[in-house]
């Protein structure tokens, strides 16, 4: 198997997600199930995650690695709000990933900001 170059070029989404059931919130074994599948909708390919619960009815906190960068959750079921980071470079579509996990996780409503990454004079 070939590696493929990724060149410094991506979108980097930083998606706000709120008016969330707070029980889809709180299970981190099925946060990172969702963020790996979400990945490969993207394109991209998983090297690992790791993810943590605070606790019985806490929030989690995890990051899938990916070989175009990465996808990290961060919740507060308390809340009914997650902050979702997706940063992918080469063919990976970081829009496919941050659908798959609002329609997921059933959000009311999405904050976005969308950032391209480069090097000075790449476009």
């Amino acid at each position: 198997m070939t590696a493929t170059p990724h060149l410094p070029l991506g979108t980097h989404l930083l998606a706000d997600l709120s008016g969330i059931a707070p029980e889809r919130l709180r299970d981190a074994a099925a946060l990172e199930h969702l963020l790996r599948d979400a990945a490969i909708t993207a394109g991209a390919q998983v090297l690992h995650s790791h993810f943590h619960s605070f606790g019985a009815g806490q929030g989690v906190t995890g990051v899938v690695l990916l070989a175009e960068s990465h996808i990290s959750i961060h919740t507060w079921p308390e809340c009914s709000f997650a902050a979702v980071d997706i940063f992918m470079c080469g063919a990976a579509q970081p829009q496919l990933a941050l659908d798959a996990i609002k329609d997921a996780l059933q959000a009311a409503h999405c904050q976005l900001q969308s950032v391209r990454r480069a090097p000075p004079g790449h476009s």
